[in-house]
């Protein structure tokens, strides 16, 4: 894929291939859960009918838009992840055979876009204090959909009664030539507020214990 520009939204000239995530933007849209939302649980089709009223159907005349928001997710160089635009999402949702509904992509696509920016935010949090500054700061180098895989973790929780983690997401970033591979496990969240429709997905960011590094990290944090 070329290089996306850094302009303006709708800049970049080359659309996203959803079929092969490590260039395409941080989520794998080849598993059918992999959009930060299940779309196949009784729970999620409950959740979405709040947003979406019963006007939101395939012949809805909806024009979808091309434009494209650029992340605050560094890739390269001077370089940032480009997000689908409604037409590229659902286009990779129907190649898919996910029956979108145009009228629902501008609701999709924000929360989308939302979740792997609190994403890369709660990555930050672990990043502080590393010494990534020294070389112009932390970059996304490549992430793998993974919602068939359940962490470690995620059993363990499931063993004590919680519920299971809806998608799970590996990102690997570079600090300064250090690679660091972190697990995060999408969670449907509670609305504190009943009388709030606002979707809650709760994120649980952590290194993956597979190096000294990210051992590392685990233990500073428990020991603060």
């Amino acid at each position: 894929m070329s290089a996306p520009s850094t302009s303006s939204p709708s800049s970049a000239t080359t659309p996203v291939d959803h079929a092969i995530p490590p260039r395409s933007c941080p989520v794998d849209h080849s598993a059918a859960q992999s959009c930060p939302v299940d779309h196949t649980s009784q729970e999620s089709q409950s959740t979405w009918s709040r947003f979406f009223s019963s006007s939101s159907s395939a012949h809805a005349a909806v024009t979808l838009s091309r434009e494209r928001e650029i992340s605050s997710i560094p890739k390269g160089e001077n370089e940032k992840w480009v997000y689908p635009s409604e037409t590229q999402f659902f286009a990779a949702m129907a190649r898919k055979n996910h029956n979108p509904q145009a009228a629902d992509m501008k609701t999709i696509v924000p929360i989308h876009n939302a979740v792997n920016e609190r994403a890369w935010s709660e990555i930050l949090k672990w990043e502080e204090g590393k010494g990534g500054d020294a070389c112009g700061g932390v970059k996304l180098v490549n992430f793998k959909g993974r919602p068939g895989d359940k962490s470690p973790k995620a059993r363990l929780n499931m063993l004590l009664g919680y519920a299971a983690p809806f998608d799970r997401h590996d990102w690997v970033i570079e600090r300064c030539g250090t690679r660091v591979r972190y697990v995060i496990d999408f969670y449907t969240g509670r609305n504190d507020d009943p009388s709030q429709e606002n979707l809650s997905v709760y994120l649980d960011t952590r290194p993956a214990l597979d190096n000294w590094e990210g051992v590392k990290m685990r233990l500073e944090r428990l020991w603060k």
